[in-house]
């Protein structure tokens, strides 16, 4: 196994994930904020972004399905969801999470760019 930087991170987890579904009732964030996002990897199996936030910016509601999340630094964040209610979080680098399939909206609420990787998952179709 090679080590873990960004490009051997994106590589082991692209090649540890199935198939991806995109098919949910808001728009598709590369779709609506390119500007935030970077498609480095999208087949019939998988999709990976790369996601760069910066600070004082709000993307527009946007959905997912199941993914991954891996955070390159600390990051202040305010999530808002279709029904009005919001949720702040504080990550750290090397942070990784998993979220099941959600829309919502992200807020930069700190002083420094988000910048994360998102491995979309297989649907549970």
């Amino acid at each position: 196994m090679r080590m873990i930087s960004p490009g051997g991170l994106l590589a082991l987890v692209a090649m540890a994930t199935g198939s991806c579904a995109r098919g949910m009732s808001h728009a598709d964030p590369v779709a609506i904020s390119p500007e935030y996002y970077t498609v480095l990897l999208d087949s019939n199996r998988v999709r990976v972004l790369e996601y760069r936030l910066p600070a004082g910016r709000r993307e527009p509601m946007h959905s997912h399905p199941a993914y991954v999340v891996y955070f390159f630094q600390a990051a202040k964040l305010r999530a808002i969801y279709p029904d009005g209610h919001s949720s702040e979080s504080r990550v750290t680098p090397g942070e990784t999470l998993y979220r099941e399939a959600l829309s919502h909206s992200i807020e930069n609420i700190g002083d420094t760019e988000v910048h994360a990787l998102l491995v979309e998952l297989p649907s549970s179709h």
